[in-house]
């Protein structure tokens, strides 16, 4: 069976907004991702993400050991152009990239404007899994007092991007997804401490 283009899209765009607005929750994209076709380069439920958020009107960047492979595909499948990452839309960091690359896409990328904050860059970060990483208290709008996270990421990064959300309502999206279909997303406004720190 094959992805079906509306069907399947809307369902997992709502498993994303659910994740979104209730930061800690992991939401599971098997039924979606399992409809594609295998791709090397890329974890399925990134490519469900792709399809769903990439067309003719907005651009991206690959951070990947195969980063001209990998956006050669997104191009292919979804017709959204590359960019650099202080200019992209979406930022993808793919289980293959180097060491620092997570902490530099988030350096790099843009947090839109005051006037127009909405002109900022969403990251989608492929991870090794989803829980037994470093232990994360999530604290902010959507969580009723805490809520856990655990993605497992090489990189130190939590400074880097509490620096970058500092002057609300600028600041950057981040949604992880690991090999077991699962999704993780951490909007600009979920404050983010390190367990016992």
């Amino acid at each position: 069976m094959k992805l079906d283009q509306v069907h399947d899209i809307q369902t997992a765009y709502r498993k994303v907004i659910d994740s979104m607005s209730r930061p800690g929750t992991v939401s599971v994209l098997s039924e979606e991702a399992g409809k594609l076709e295998r791709d090397e380069s890329f974890l399925p439920s990134t490519l469900v993400l792709a399809k769903m958020v990439l067309d003719t009107e907005v651009t991206f960047k690959v951070f990947s050991g195969r980063e001209a492979e990998a956006a050669h595909t997104l191009g292919q499948l979804t017709y959204a152009r590359e960019a650099e990452a202080s200019e992209a839309d979406y930022i993808f960091v793919l289980l293959d990239a180097a060491p620092g690359d997570l902490l530099r896409a988030i350096e790099a990328a843009k947090i839109g404007e005051l006037g127009d904050p909405h002109f900022s860059a969403t990251l989608i970060i492929e991870t090794a899994g989803l829980s037994g990483g470093e232990k994360l208290q999530l604290t902010g709008p959507g969580i009723r007092d805490f809520a856990h996270a655990e993605p497992h990421t090489g990189d130190d990064w939590i400074e880097s991007r509490a620096g970058r959300n500092a002057e609300f309502p600028l600041g950057l999206d981040l949604i992880f997804v690991d090999a077991d279909h699962r999704l993780l997303a951490l909007p600009r406004t979920t404050q983010i401490a390190r367990e016992g720190s």
